[in-house]
């Protein structure tokens, strides 16, 4: 199975953040406009947290919070779990069934170079077991 690097490298390492700062409002409008599910927290080069969509629905909207006065910071997911670029893709899927997430931000010698989504690892699955459905007919139909 691919490294999850690979990954990164065809579907490529967009990095898309806010700082713990920014309103959520501000937040949620990029996940809106860049079609993402989730939105690294740096400050600076340095990752200090993690908001999604579903911390959104959460936190801010069942919680009569108001998107404009809530910051980033008051509900982003401060111990994030990130991977590197050499932890295969079944290791990553298996650590987002067993902690619950969708997204995993990779890091390479100590800098984060881009996010994977559940999604991205569930489709090279995928293709990966197409691929060997594909040989195994080949071999038994000589």
């Amino acid at each position: 199975m691919k490294a999850i690097g690979s990954i990164l490298k065809s579907k490529g390492g967009q990095i898309w953040s806010v700082g713990p700062g920014d309103t959520m409002l501000q937040a949620i409008t990029m996940m809106a406009e860049r079609g993402v599910g989730a939105l690294l927290v740096m400050e600076g080069s340095k990752l200090v947290g993690i908001i999604s969509e579903r911390d959104y629905a959460r936190r801010v909207i069942l919680q009569g919070r108001r998107s404009a006065d809530t910051r980033v910071e008051e509900i982003m997911t401060r111990d994030v779990i990130a991977v590197s670029v050499d932890m295969t893709v079944e290791q990553g899927l298996a650590l987002m069934t067993e902690r619950f997430f969708r997204h995993l931000p990779v890091i390479e010698h100590g800098k984060v170079i881009g996010v994977v989504s559940i999604g991205d690892l569930v489709k090279e699955v995928i293709k990966h077991q197409q691929f060997e459905i594909d040989e195994l007919r080949r071999y038994v139909s000589g």
